[in-house]
């Protein structure tokens, strides 16, 4: 039998998105094939410290043991504090969604340890994290975006609704800039709405994004890397209408808030732009071996890539495996494949030589 691969599961952290982190890990956890794989749950509390559990724990500090980390590149090691004891893992897979998680935070961690790491590196993570610099990017790849302006928080006072529905319409949406799940994000119709998504926004961010309000449809497409990436069928996410958007509460606490349709009841021609729009929105951004694209549709027909989510969530509702299942490709199945994915992209990375002899005197 071959040996077991090590599996570092990173899970928590630092960010509003905590608790998806928590319910992600815990289906990776029991889904993954443990044949061939040993999970080690590693928790991060919402301070930012690790430590050792025994499976997926809400109450990390709690369950867990406090560890340290040893630097050695290729060979990291965890250190457990209160016994001494040293074990390490051959491949790192964070489930951690949001601030420090897909900022490129992590993944700068994991490429000094030099580890095989599942999912987008270190540039990738850091353009797609912020709403800014992925439309921007977006835009100049020639995909089609929403119409969107920015500011910092010192900037807060040049704006006003006014200025705003002049040059977006009304309503628009306010986002705060380096967020997910729909935390930060508001839809704004009047004055005193805007007053509160800006105070809502920058209580999470130093910048906000504004942008257009696209009404029709909410569509989300899959991709598997490397080369060439795999788009799944797009999916849909029908929102109740006691929502004014796909919220967070619409997202993970209420179980009536949405219908999932997939796939999305689309024609074959709409299915093949958004899939194209897709896999080019996943090479734009420099990502690896997983993101799930989200879209709008309006009533026109025209497709907009919203955004690109890195470490796309893994709950029993989320829409990166269902969309995944759909093409039969199993909750176990898929996370060996974003494995082999990872360890095979780590390999080839082995080519690129890191030392360069000159006549250098030093």
């Amino acid at each position: 039998m071959p040996k077991k691969k090590k599996v570092a599961i990173l899970y928590g952290g630092r960010s509003v998105e905590h608790g998806v982190s928590i319910n992600s890990a815990r289906n990776i956890f029991e889904f993954i094939d443990k044949n061939k794989y040993e999970p080690l749950p590693i928790g991060i509390n919402t301070a930012g410290q690790w430590f050792l559990t025994s499976g997926v724990s809400k109450d990390i500090q709690k369950d867990g043991q406090p560890l340290a980390l040893s630097l050695n590149p290729g060979k990291p090691e965890f250190i457990v504090l209160k016994t001494g004891e040293r074990f390490q893992a051959d491949i790192v897979f964070p489930v951690l969604h949001g601030t420090d998680g897909e900022d490129g935070s992590i993944q700068g961690l994991v490429k000094a340890m030099d580890l095989p790491m599942v999912g987008t590196g270190v540039t990738g993570s850091a353009m797609s994290m912020s709403k800014i610099v992925s439309k921007r990017l977006l835009k100049e790849a020639g995909l089609p975006v929403t119409n969107f302006l920015t500011f910092r928080y010192d900037e807060k006072d040049k704006y006003t609704f006014n200025s705003i529905a002049k040059k977006l319409g009304a309503p628009f949406m306010v986002k705060a800039a380096n967020l997910g799940s729909s935390v930060g994000v508001s839809k704004v119709k009047t004055r005193n709405d805007f007053k509160k998504a800006l105070d809502d926004a920058f209580r999470y961010d130093n910048e906000v994004i504004v942008e257009e309000y696209i009404t029709g449809r909410e569509i989300e497409c899959a991709i598997l890397g490397n080369y060439p990436p795999e788009a799944s069928y797009p999916g849909e996410v029908v929102i109740s209408d006691k929502y004014e958007f796909y919220t967070f509460d619409a997202k993970y606490v209420d179980p009536d808030a949405v219908r999932i349709d997939v796939p999305a009841k689309l024609s074959k021609p709409v299915a093949e732009k958004i899939r194209k729009a897709s896999v080019k929105a996943f090479e734009a951004l420099n990502c690896e071996d997983f993101s799930r694209v989200d879209l709008f549709l309006d009533k026109k027909g025209k497709v907009y890539v919203n955004e690109i989510n890195t470490i796309p969530g893994f709950t029993n509702s989320s829409m990166f495996p269902v969309m995944w299942k759909e093409r039969g490709v199993s909750f176990a199945k898929l996370i060996t494949r974003l494995l082999t994915l990872a360890q095979e992209r780590y390999d080839r990375g082995k080519r690129i030589e890191r030392d360069f002899k000159s006549s250098l005197k030093f």
